[in-house]
């Protein structure tokens, strides 16, 4: 299960990074293609509104750049004695998985939720072992294993 969770990951970031690229590409090209119009203050408007696009996109596109070298750098093979980057935690409440900040996931039947490190939650389950309690949503919860 932990493969198909790490490989729709990089699907998800692949497909962010490629939706963002299109984006930017369209938002540019409109912003060149738009023609002197003799209200210059309108063209000029359309050519700074599709700049402004432009870089929304561009600023997108980094990101999942960056979340996809974190993705590349992790080491999903490693075994677990504690909680730590790369790790699926079954929980009372539900299965992490310390990598990139995405949310939740589901698939086939079971929910992940996909957390950052320096997320509070991924904050307080590092370095706990199975049996070690934390607290999410309030409730108390208890690691049952780590892979």
């Amino acid at each position: 299960m932990k493969e198909k969770l790490i490989s729709y990951l990089f699907e998800i970031i692949t497909t962010r990074i490629n939706t963002a690229k299109t984006a930017m590409d369209a938002a540019q090209e409109a912003a060149n293609s738009e023609g002197k119009s003799s209200a210059g203050d309108k063209y000029e408007t359309s050519r700074a509104m599709g700049q402004i696009d432009r870089d929304m996109f561009a600023k997108q596109m980094d990101n999942a750049q960056k979340e996809l070298s974190v993705l590349e750098k992790i080491n999903f093979k490693k075994t677990f004695d504690t909680v730590g980057l790369g790790a699926l935690v079954k929980t009372t409440a539900g299965y992490f998985m310390l990598a990139i900040s995405i949310g939740k996931l589901q698939i086939e039947e079971t929910t992940f939720i996909v957390i950052s490190q320096n997320s509070p939650i991924g904050l307080d389950l590092m370095g706990k072992k199975v049996g070690d309690k934390f607290i999410f949503l309030g409730k108390e919860n208890t690691i049952l294993t780590i892979g």
